[in-house]
């Protein structure tokens, strides 16, 4: 959805532009869509409603302009020459756009309009998702030229690879990953765009009870539990299946 060309006389002035996208950007971080209103624009602007609407013809229309605008100017994907070089950049800028202070307080109230708004939905997806998977796109193009990547590698797939981990943690679980989480996602998408798996000598080895807790399993323990012997905080004999009493999850040593 592209901005309203000017009528008649009307020159939209670049300096009225940004600060009316400033302005935008910063209401929708401190109120959230819904609450979200032309008049508080454009009077953080400094403006008159006016210049709002010889821009956007409502309120969807300038939010999604102004978030399109902010994502495409902050996610990057340089061509580093490789494509370990070019994944690796790739989600440092997905991640400063993730983590950016403005934008990581639209992100989640945005994610929730979306879910109740399907035309709303439809619009972020053609805005914001379809230009940055083309960026992407590119990306992967550019590995399949030099030979890095199989002629037939599935590019809609490899795209969601590539993002999914990253939002998911930071957006679904609040952690935000450092320098070597990055550096271990970049290995494992490129073995899996590569149809390799990582071998258990590439990464620190888990704690078999770690390891079962990932994957929704259960462990035997050591000696296993009879009727009659009571587990810890339940008073009433039973025979499962489970991990010992007292055993704890804990972090592999990194090596």
């Amino acid at each position: 959805m592209t901005r309203r060309p000017p009528t008649g006389a009307a020159v939209l002035q670049p300096t009225v532009t940004k600060a009316i996208v400033e302005a935008a950007l910063d209401e929708l971080a401190e109120q959230g869509y819904a609450r979200l209103s032309m008049e508080a624009v454009a009077r953080r602007a400094g403006v008159g409603k006016s210049a709002l609407y010889r821009r956007w013809r409502s309120k969807r229309e300038m939010t999604i302009s102004v978030i399109a605008e902010f994502s495409m100017e902050k996610v990057v994907i340089p061509d580093t020459g490789s494509l370990r070089g070019d994944l690796r950049a790739s989600l440092d800028s997905l991640l400063a756009w993730l983590t950016h202070p403005r934008f990581s307080r639209i992100l989640p109230d945005l994610v929730t309009e979306v879910a109740r708004d399907p035309e709303l939905a439809e619009v972020v997806e053609t805005m914001v998702g379809t230009p940055k998977r083309e960026r992407g796109a590119v990306m992967l193009q550019r590995a399949i030229k030099r030979g890095e990547l199989p002629p037939d590698t599935d590019l809609e797939l490899a795209l969601d690879l590539i993002a999914a981990p990253i939002y998911w943690r930071l957006v679904v679980r609040s952690v935000e990953p450092g320098a070597g989480y990055l550096d271990r996602l970049t290995d494992m998408i490129l073995r899996a765009l590569n149809g390799t798996a990582p071998s258990q000598s590439d990464h620190p080895q888990k704690d078999p009870v770690e390891r079962a807790a990932g994957h929704g399993a259960e462990v035997e323990p050591a000696v296993p539990i009879r009727d009659g012997e009571p587990t810890a905080g339940n008073t009433t004999p039973t025979l499962r299946r489970g991990v010992s009493p007292g055993r704890t999850t804990r972090e592999a040593p990194t090596r």
